[in-house]
């Protein structure tokens, strides 16, 4: 039984967070927490939250055990960027461009 979780435009660029994902997929859903609850990078709190979500849904929602689940996919998509203008030099205007990221999980069952 898979269970998903969804967070979008995450304050935070893509590239940011996949150096995080990284770390968690394939590991225990418990231990995962775990590993990002010690990491320092801003992206560890928001994919932290998303996967305790994940776990309160198959808990809630699908009665499932929490000591069976693990993270079977976890991915980050670029969300639509912010573009604002800022002064540079010469009085021209420079593009500042703020990224978001959408962010997805996925939960398995182990047998």
């Amino acid at each position: 039984m898979e269970v998903t979780a969804h967070a979008t435009n995450l304050p935070i660029g893509p590239r940011k967070i996949r150096l995080v994902i990284d770390e968690v997929r394939g590991k225990d859903a418990d231990q995962a927490v775990t590993i990002l609850r010690f990491m320092p990078q801003k992206g560890a709190e928001f994919v932290k939250k998303l996967i305790e979500s994940a776990i309160a849904n198959a808990e809630n929602n699908f009665e499932l055990n929490r000591a069976d689940l693990y993270v079977k996919t976890i991915y980050a998509n670029e969300a639509t960027r912010l573009k604002r203008m800022k002064a540079g030099a010469r009085g021209r205007y420079k593009p500042r461009i703020k990224r978001l990221a959408h962010l997805t999980v996925i939960l398995d069952e182990r047998e």
